[in-house]
């Protein structure tokens, strides 16, 4: 088995529980401003410590950045804040489920994007695969039933579809930088070159929505230091699923690591079920099942 598949897998394991504390702080103490940073700011100074590990037990040193390493990482992190606010902000319109499945548009809009920035196509039997699991997330593009009739155009164009399209655009553009900034570094191993440009995005978000809270809403800095508890756990596990992502893209095509990724979908619908209690429908049920075949595609062999 190549190794990015079994990173790959962890790394969406790692997202998810770090997803589901991220909405315990968003639906108790936190905005989604300030939910979205604390992901980051506990995350931060694991990070370098990471790096350090590894350049010491490695015997490697740290490689040359280039201006195209910084372009990325840029682009890639303000993608990825965003991306991230996005879901956090979803959190308040669907359940836990759909929400995490909603933001899987980012599957077939990375393969796009990929094949735009840095000119890799995928394989028929992938294209195929990510269609199967679109087509789960197309059934889960509607609202909830309402008690008053909603018109079509409500129907589709809602607010909870919106921040799932546009965390599906972020993150597809996010994991394309990623694996670009990872393919800029001209020497390092796959895990030295993910844990550099990890430091590095991380560093950038940190520093750059930090700034924006204390300008717009200081007040979280506080509430974003006393949730600690949570907060710290969850900056764990971020790191830890954000360097299987960044190892995952520095080995394999961003849109074949994200089409794997969708297994994240799995380990949601069980958390939801057996840990939040919610309840989905007969129609989130079958878009689940769509996006598990999808999956199943790329394991009987859709992706070398």
């Amino acid at each position: 088995m190549a190794l990015w598949i079994p990173v790959t897998i962890f790394a969406a394991f790692m997202q998810n529980l770090r997803f589901l504390m991220q909405r315990h702080l968003k639906v108790t103490t936190l905005s989604t401003a300030g939910a979205t940073w604390a992901r980051f700011l506990y995350a931060a100074p694991l990070v370098p410590l990471v790096l350090g590990g590894y350049l010491g037990l490695s015997g490697q040193s740290l490689p040359a950045l280039p201006s195209a390493f910084w372009v990325y990482v840029v682009i890639g992190a303000q993608a990825q804040m965003l991306a991230t606010m996005c879901v956090v902000a979803l959190f308040a319109r669907r359940n836990f489920t759909v929400g995490i499945t909603l933001k899987k548009t980012e599957v077939i809009l990375t393969a796009l994007i990929g094949l735009v920035v840095l000119g890799e196509a995928v394989s028929p039997p992938v294209l195929a695969a990510i269609a199967v699991g679109f087509a789960g997330v197309l059934l889960l593009s509607d609202p909830p039933p309402a008690d008053t009739p909603l018109p079509w155009t409500a129907r589709v164009f809602n607010p909870a579809s919106g921040y799932g399209l546009a965390s599906g655009v972020l993150f597809g553009l996010c994991s394309v930088c990623y694996r670009g900034a990872t393919l800029s570094l001209d020497s390092g191993d796959a895990v030295l070159r993910a844990a550099v440009a990890l430091c590095a995005a991380t560093l950038v978000q940190t520093l750059t929505l930090g700034a924006w809270i204390a300008w717009r809403d200081r007040g979280q800095i506080g509430r974003v230091l006393a949730s600690w508890r949570v907060s710290g756990p969850m900056g764990l596990t971020s790191m830890l699923g954000s360097m299987g992502w960044f190892t995952a893209f520095a080995l394999q095509t961003a849109a074949y690591v994200k089409a794997l990724g969708q297994i994240e979908l799995v380990f949601t619908f069980l958390f939801s079920v057996f840990w939040l209690r919610e309840r989905s429908s007969a129609k989130e049920i079958a878009g689940i099942a769509l996006i598990v075949g999808s999956i199943l595609l790329i394991f009987l062999g859709a992706v070398p």
